[in-house]
């Protein structure tokens, strides 16, 4: 939602701190909020001017009136607003139909006025501009403002003057106070838009000679803003309307909403209630809703929601383990329902977000049938076959009651089922498997001169706004990397048996120009990618549709460049969340030049047999079962872009099939809108009937009826307005678009509804009918020869492409690679089957991990605590040795971190820190093969072989090694037992006897007490620990260790700036051979 209600404190606390206004404003930050938790004596201290003066408290929870509701005491000291408090606070009240608790309250100081002091003042954004309403009596008794108030509009872009408002707001004001007046409104305005406000109200406004007083205020501002005023803003927090509560879950979700490319809702209407929903899509979610109250559930209906934009496995089970909790907190005596429908999703992998409903199901499997929860799907798009496979399975092996049902039904009939309203089909049809429509072998290709009949009515030239906005010939560009939507287009080109593809160019400002490669058919091809618009131009002139996949941040950016170009006449914005102020900005330059803007929050428009936005239609599986690739006779506009695809089902199961089809977006204000396609579908030949899909909100239907009325209309329209259950909830509820909220009754879906019946429009009873009506409608057409069905023709086949065809589960390949330690494609990172918030948790240290990685194991806290003993020990050695003297002389050549760190691990091997593999092998095989500790030794030095891990340049049994002596106590201390290192440290007697240098070294004593932790800590068999020493386990204990060394020597060296290392002649013995003569 865009336009969110701030409470009285912050937009006071707003306009306290940013109007800029020569008139004085007083009682600047004079307010303090109270609630049943306040510490009077601390507000008191905080507030001190509550003592002095008399003050006035009311609620601060998005009331309307509350002075005629008496929720206002006036005139009080603070003991008698404690008394006056002490009657309304926590106190359930009820307000029109809402009842809620009286919680937050605002104490204000007493502003002593007569009623000739007060006025009142508003200004609220419609899609022309910013209408600023003003009356000269303010008050509780200011009655009905729009009939009473002057008004005055400035249109988008232009800027309010003093004059304009003393001239036409101000003509009943008396002269001494115009002048402040007139600068108030002024600096209200410039506040009102730099702070993004939609909507903001003062009444009464207290003018007298101190100055304005800003007495009550109700305000709403642009919440999808929040990037461009975060520092302005702070952190708001947006009430719920009186009425609801506000749950931690719905904020739960909100949380989980900002963090997510997805779109996810959650409101709570009644928790006790039976029926609760799961919906997919903004516009499907309201649908549900919409038939839920039709079939008289509405006091039942428990919550509203929705999850949509393609969200995660983990996101989906996110927020379905959210909605089955909340539903399993108390048993209902009829049992529970759970609704878990869509329509056909565009682009979300189906099978993807169930996996994610699926575990949460699993996971309160006990709940669900302690509860006697029934739960019916409904769903279709991308893999919904094998996402509804997976839900009918899971309802077989937990024995919930799980009905499922595709594409073949209609989308709100599983409600009806749900509340006992029809009955439930022991086998649903199924439709055809993804599969058997991208791979069915066709004989017949369609060809250019059999479909040509078609496309006869598309080829024409285009005006200022044009009627046709896509024919045959239409090539666009798209601005963005989205090359799975690009595909889309082509295949959908292909199958139209376009001559060649539609997408002419991609321009994505984040790479150099180069190109990317698609398929076209069969064939591999490449299209051009720019890093900037005006070479894509420039090197495109045939192309004039713009599809922008930007984000909500560029989006408005990249638009009005591209509107800088003549050649564009349509430009498709797919980014939702684009702040409304930018959005007309947008529109009002799209009227000036011509261009037709679809979006933004859209998923595009279809035109079957020419061209397709982006993912509009979904993939090609529903393309041909909605028989896309060629066209019908009807034309539809939808706000929705999911219930758009649904009406591409529903039309092509009820007529001959779609013509054309727009989802203008949810936004409130849509660059195109309703009327405008609709007088386009009506100046259109081909197209013999009209379907409008509207919603709550907004007034644009009315125009619908006018131009019918008129005569401006001639041509059958169906219209049905989605969101009629709001008028019977008692609470205010957004839904999912923006644009979806009724601001009077004329915008309310049930009033829209009745205008377009009363004006001839076909509307129906409900959406559960909407196909019927249009079936009607269309036979009607066929009887009397308005349309005359065309034969069908088969379109060309399309190959699957690998990825999507190894989803469905078709083809299986061998992986190029294998990996057991590390798993990072889900929601959380995983290291050998434990995540990464467990990891921390569970306090595991680096050693932990490394036993992870490593081993695979999760080791013992000793094995753990080993493990990081020897990193430490093995951490540096001085420069002298030749690992950190390669490093140094490395980095003082010039050598980047990577390069010099490289350089000195290259010389670790068995002369310099790589004996720990040796030695760990060297006296293991010893030890095993039952050898003395002295045969040992005689051994190797009969076959001439160093002991690897005895033996030291600088320590002796004089002159012990720290390292080892720490890690020996620690060993002894804690090791169930230490065999090997027992065994070694018997061959160091003997070594050390003969020569008192030949001790045991740090390598060879980690090697040897390594070897012991693997063969008794218990989490290695005999062979597995013989492995990890056979494969080089252990020198990686030295590499990882010494490796924090020799960064630390690069960066030394660095620090120090020490420059290129030269060695001294004199430290070099030059030794050449004789001069020898021929």
């Amino acid at each position: 939602m865009s336009a969110k209600a701030i409470s009285e404190q912050t937009g006071k606390e707003f306009l306290y701190k940013h109007v800029c206004t020569s008139a004085a404003v007083q009682n600047r930050f004079r307010y303090a909020s109270v609630t049943a938790e306040t510490d009077w004596d601390r507000l008191a201290q905080d507030h001190p001017w509550l003592l002095t003066e008399r003050l006035v408290v009311k609620p601060d929870q998005l009331i309307k009136r509350r002075g005629k509701l008496g929720l206002v005491g006036i005139n009080l000291d603070l003991e008698g607003v404690r008394e006056w408090l002490s009657g309304h606070l926590m106190r359930e009240t009820t307000v029109g139909k809402a009842k809620g608790v009286l919680k937050n309250f605002l104490i204000e100081p007493f502003v002593p006025h007569t009623q000739e002091e007060e006025f009142y003042v508003c200004i609220y954004a419609t899609r022309e501009g910013d209408h600023v309403l003003f009356h000269h009596e303010g008050g509780v008794e200011v009655g009905d403002v729009d009939a009473k108030a002057q008004r005055l509009m400035v249109a988008v872009d232009e800027k309010l003057s003093e004059d304009q408002v003393t001239e036409q707001l101000l003509t009943q004001v008396p002269d001494d106070k115009k002048e402040v007046l007139a600068s108030f409104i002024v600096g209200l305005f410039n506040l009102y838009e730099d702070l993004y406000f939609t909507y903001l109200e003062i009444n009464p406004l207290v003018v007298t000679q101190d100055g304005v007083y800003v007495l009550d205020m109700a305000a709403k501002i642009d919440a999808t803003a929040d990037y461009i005023c975060k520092a302005k803003w702070g952190d708001v927090e947006f009430p719920p309307p009186f009425g609801r509560e506000a749950y931690p879950e719905e904020a739960y979700i909100a949380d989980l909403d900002a963090k997510s490319g997805a779109s996810l809702k959650l409101t709570l209407l009644n928790p006790r209630g039976r029926i609760w929903t799961m919906v997919a899509g903004g516009g499907a979610s309201v649908v549900y809703s919409d038939t839920i109250c039709d079939l008289g559930g509405v006091d039942e209906l428990a919550n509203y929601g929705e999850y949509s934009g393609a969200p995660s496995e983990q996101q989906t089970y996110d927020y379905a383990k959210t909605i089955l909790s909340l539903m399993t907190r108390e048993k209902h005596s009829q049992g529970k329902v759970l609704i878990i429908g869509g329509s056909i999703a565009n682009f979300t992998n189906v099978a993807a977000t169930f996996k994610g409903i699926v575990r949460a199901i699993k996971d309160y499997q006990g709940p669900l049938k302690e509860h006697e929860v029934t739960i019916f799907v409904r769903r279709g798009g991308p893999n919904y076959q094998e996402g509804l496979r997976v839900m009918g399975e899971v309802g077989k092996t937990t024995g919930i009651p799980i009905h499922v049902f595709g594409t073949e039904t209609h989308m709100t009939a599983i409600v009806g089922m749900a509340l006992g309203h029809r009955p439930i089909p022991n086998q649903p049809p199924m439709d055809a498997h993804t599969a058997n429509f991208l791979l069915n072998a066709s004989n017949s290709a369609m060809n250019g001169l059999q479909v040509s009949d078609f496309f006869s009515l598309c080829l024409v030239v285009p005006s200022a706004k044009a009627t046709t906005l896509f024919r045959k010939q239409t090539k666009a560009m798209v601005w963005g990397m989205q090359t799975r939507a690009v595909q889309g287009m082509l295949d959908f080109d292909y199958v139209c048996s376009r001559d060649g593809p539609s997408v002419a160019a991609m321009v994505y400002p984040f790479t150099g120009d180069h190109k990317q490669k698609f398929y076209w058919g069969h064939k591999e091809i490449l299209l051009p990618v720019y890093k900037n618009m005006a070479d894509a131009m420039k090197k495109h002139p045939e192309v004039d549709v713009l599809i922008s996949f930007a984000s909500l941040r560029s989006a408005f950016d990249s638009t009005v460049e591209a509107m800088q170009y003549p050649q564009i006449h349509t430009i498709a914005i797919i980014a939702e969340g684009i702040p409304e102020a930018q959005t007309r900005k947008m529109i009002k330059m799209a009227d000036e030049k011509g261009v037709t803007i679809i979006g933004p929050a859209t998923v595009g428009g279809i035109k079957p047999g020419c061209f397709k936005i982006g993912n509009t239609g979904g993939m090609l599986d529903n393309i041909l079962a909605s028989k896309l690739y060629r066209p019908g006779s009807v034309a539809y506009v939808s706000r929705s872009g999911g219930m758009s695809n649904e009406l591409n089902n529903i039309i092509s199961r009820t007529t001959d099939g779609v013509y054309e089809g727009v989802a203008i977006g949810g936004d409130r204000y849509p660059g195109s809108t309703f009327m405008d396609h609709v007088l386009r579908y009506q100046d259109t030949p081909g197209i013999q009937m009209i379907v409008v899909l509207g919603e709550i909100g907004g007034t644009e239907e009315y125009k619908i009826c006018q131009g019918i009325r008129e005569g401006r209309i001639t041509k059958p329209v169906v219209c049905w307005c989605i969101g009629t259950c709001a008028t019977m909830f008692t609470s205010e509820v957004q839904f999912g678009h923006a644009g979806a909220c009724a601001n009077q009754a004329s915008e309310t879906a049930v009033a829209k509804n009745q205008a377009l019946r009363d004006a001839g429009a076909y509307v129906p009873k409900s959406f559960d009918e909407l196909g019927d009506v249009i079936k009607t409608v269309y036979d009607e057409l066929v009887a009397n020869g308005t349309i005359i069905p065309a034969q069908e023709v088969p379109p060309p086949t399309v190959p699957m492409d690998y990825s999507w065809a190894r989803e469905l589960g078709l083809i299986r390949k061998p992986a190029s690679f294998m990996t057991s330690i590390c798993d990072e494609r889900g929601q959380e990172l995983i290291y050998a089957g434990m995540p990464i918030t467990e990891v921390f948790k569970e306090e595991m240290g680096l050693g932990g991990v490394l036993g992870l990685l490593w081993f695979q194991r999760r080791l013992p806290r000793y094995a753990c605590q080993f493990i990081e003993m020897c990193l430490m020990v093995t951490a540096d050695h001085g420069p002298a040795v030749s690992g950190a003297h390669n490093t140094i002389v490395c980095a003082r050549a010039g050598k980047d971190l990577i390069s010099s760190l490289t350089s000195g691990l290259l010389t670790i091997g068995d002369r310099f820190g790589g004996a720990l593999d040796a030695a760990a092998k060297q006296f293991s095989k010893a030890f095993d093969s039952g050898m003395l500790p002295m045969e040992f030794v005689n051994k190797m030095k009969k076959d001439g072989k160093l002991i690897m891990g005895i033996g030291h340049r600088v320590k002796s049994i004089n002159n012990p090694d720290m390292r080892v002596q720490i890690l020996k106590d620690f060993v002894k201390q804690h090791f169930p037992s230490t065999q090997l290192l027992d065994y070694a440290l018997d061959v160091e007697k003997i070594t050390t006897s003969k020569k008192p240098n030949l001790i045991l070294n740090v390598d060879g004593f980690i090697g040897v007490a390594f070897v012991d932790l693997l063969r008794t800590c218990g989490g290695f068999t005999r062979d597995e620990a013989d492995e990890f020493v056979e494969i080089g386990a252990l020198n990686g204990i030295f590499v990882l260790g010494r490796s924090m060394g020799f960064i630390g020597h690069y960066l030394d060296q660095k620090r120090l700036k020490q420059g290129l290392y030269r060695h001294p002649w004199d430290d070099i013995s030059y030794v050449l051979p004789e001069h020898m003569s021929m």
